[in-house]
């Protein structure tokens, strides 16, 4: 393993309860009722526009779309002083270093909020690429995206996507490390249960630490 690709929301961030708050935030706007962390966890899927039709119990159209992303990301955003990094994030990070590996960020959070918020956890300089979603609405999902991160990985530090692992919490993550040929390890402390994460056919682990373990062997 040369080098780790993280996730950020629900992996290096333990932000499931500010989500939520968002979410519900757009509900109450929507008129729907909230829905608790285990019925989150239960509907979560990408894209996010899909995830909401679950949530809404119908289909959404492009103008009510647009208004669920500014509510939720206000919300979110209102919430973020509460922010803080999952336990064992600066263990990982610190494991990574310490093997001579290269890290990366790749999230699906706006791409101008998410910089200034790593690095106000003081993180940032741990990385050698920072990637957050450019453009509009929710992002769609990762593959794409990850595909241009490996891209600028292998361009700046001559690592190709074979020699790469990915860690994050949605099974969007091994299917966008699967599209790459990269290899994946879940985390179960964000946006699925376990018993979901383990159909995906990636190893699955209960901290930071441990899926850095599982990706070493």
């Amino acid at each position: 393993m040369r080098h780790v690709v993280w996730d950020w929301n629900g992996t290096l961030l333990d932000d499931q309860q500010l989500v939520l708050e968002g979410l519900n935030a757009v509900l109450d706007d929507a008129g729907v009722p909230r829905v608790d962390h285990e019925t989150y966890q239960r509907l979560f899927t990408r894209p996010v526009q899909v995830f909401y039709q679950r949530v809404f119990d119908r289909p959404i159209a492009a103008d009510e779309w647009q208004r669920i992303d500014e509510v939720f990301h206000a919300g979110y955003r209102a919430a973020l002083d509460r922010a803080k990094l999952t336990a064992d994030a600066e263990d990982a990070l610190g494991a990574v270093e310490a093997s001579g590996g290269s890290q990366s960020l790749l999230s699906m959070y706006p791409h101008e909020h998410l910089v200034p918020l790593v690095d106000h956890l003081g993180i940032a300089p741990r990385f050698a690429v920072i990637d957050g979603f450019r453009g509009e609405g929710g992002g769609g999902v990762k593959a794409p995206h990850l595909e241009a991160h490996v891209a600028r990985i292998a361009q700046s530090l001559d690592v190709e996507p074979a020699q790469t692992v990915v860690i994050g919490d949605a099974l969007d993550d091994a299917a966008a490390a699967a599209h790459v040929g990269a290899d994946c390890v879940l985390y179960d402390g964000g946006s699925h249960p376990r018993e979901e994460l383990e159909r995906a056919g990636v190893p699955v682990a209960a901290t930071l630490t441990e899926a850095l373990e599982r990706a070493q062997r």
